[in-house]
């Protein structure tokens, strides 16, 4: 139905993307979305140890014949993560396709050149795109201010910032942030971008692992229901709104405060026991981003997909071509 730099660049059938997700982008979740003809991404540290992300990579590949690819977070920690053995699983798997970052991807692109896999790094502001393009990534997705997670320390928008990516950009745009439905894919095609990465709107699906009183919140939420943490520390961060990213927030702005002050409120084992897996959604931080406001219901993946392209189709061959002026007067 649309065939764009991003499609042609990764054989996906369909410019859409699922991006890397903590606890979300499972093997079931990420077979989904490339079943509908999208790109999903395995979240490889979601799996604790280099071996169990190979056996993540084998139970995707049962469950889908279509391509996906692997997400891979590179950020400092407390307990030093082997990403040098995480990268070797992925190259030997014969995944093609890898969303990088966080941090530099630099160190890590040689192997995946030379293993001919294409990489997508994920940026929040142009200078930091351009940088990864000289680099030689294949894609660059480009985080708006709206987006679930880290959406850096611009307070950007997508509606700037993608135009403005695709002004100096010369390798595929995947917009990401605030896009849940086909007028944000028409939209960020018209900006300049040839796909669009859909975060929140994947985790209420029915084959997202999280649990189902998530689900339910996203679709009554509005697009006032986040908040930013972590911008004291200066690590923005954009979260769901509930009585504990408040607290959060609160202790956060106190003079002095630092962030061993909410490490306990903000950790991200926490969130996933008592929220995402039991469903108490006031007992952890938990991420989800303005589109919110936009989801309206459960479905499943191939659902999604299908909803997004023809709202999109529809909007770019009908509700705009029925208000361009047939006199308009060529450029010279």
């Amino acid at each position: 139905m649309f065939r764009t730099p991003f499609t042609e660049t990764f054989g996906i059938e369909h410019p859409i993307v699922c991006g890397g997700m903590t606890f979300v982008g499972t093997a079931e979740l990420t077979a989904a979305v490339a079943n509908a003809g999208a790109l999903g991404l395995l979240t490889a540290l979601n799996s604790p140890t280099p071996e169990d992300l190979a056996l993540q990579i084998e139970r995707t590949r049962e469950l889908t014949d279509k391509p996906f690819g692997v997400n891979l977070t590179i950020l400092p920690t407390i307990n030093p993560i082997p990403y040098e053995e995480y990268r070797q699983v992925i190259c030997e798997s014969g995944v093609k396709i890898v969303e990088t970052a966080g941090s530099n991807p630099a160190p890590h692109l040689p192997s995946f050149k030379e293993a001919g896999v294409k990489v997508i790094h994920k940026a929040v502001a142009v200078r930091h795109a351009l940088k990864a393009e000289a680099l030689g990534v294949d894609a660059i997705s480009i985080d708006g201010f709206e987006c679930a997670g880290h959406p850096g320390e611009d307070d950007i928008g997508g509606i700037v910032l993608i135009p403005a990516a695709a002004r100096q950009l010369r390798i595929p745009i995947i917009a990401s942030g605030g896009i849940a439905d086909g007028a944000g894919l028409a939209a960020a095609l018209a900006l300049g971008a040839s796909a669009v990465n859909m975060g929140t709107r994947f985790v209420a699906t029915t084959e997202s692992p999280v649990h189902d009183n998530v689900k339910k919140q996203i679709c009554a939420n509005t697009e006032r229901d986040s908040i930013l943490v972590f911008r004291e520390f200066h690590n923005t961060a954009r979260v769901a709104r509930n009585s504990i990213s408040e607290q959060i927030a609160e202790i956060s702005r106190r003079p002095g405060a630092k962030f061993d002050d909410i490490a306990e409120l903000a950790s991200g084992a926490r969130a996933r026991e008592r929220v995402l897996t039991n469903g108490d959604l006031e007992d952890g931080m938990w991420w989800a981003g303005q589109c919110q406001g936009l989801i309206d219901e459960v479905l499943s993946c191939a659902e999604v997909v299908d909803q997004v392209l023809h709202e999109a189709k529809e909007i770019i061959q009908v509700r705009l071509a029925g208000q361009l002026q047939e006199d308009l007067v060529p450029r010279d």
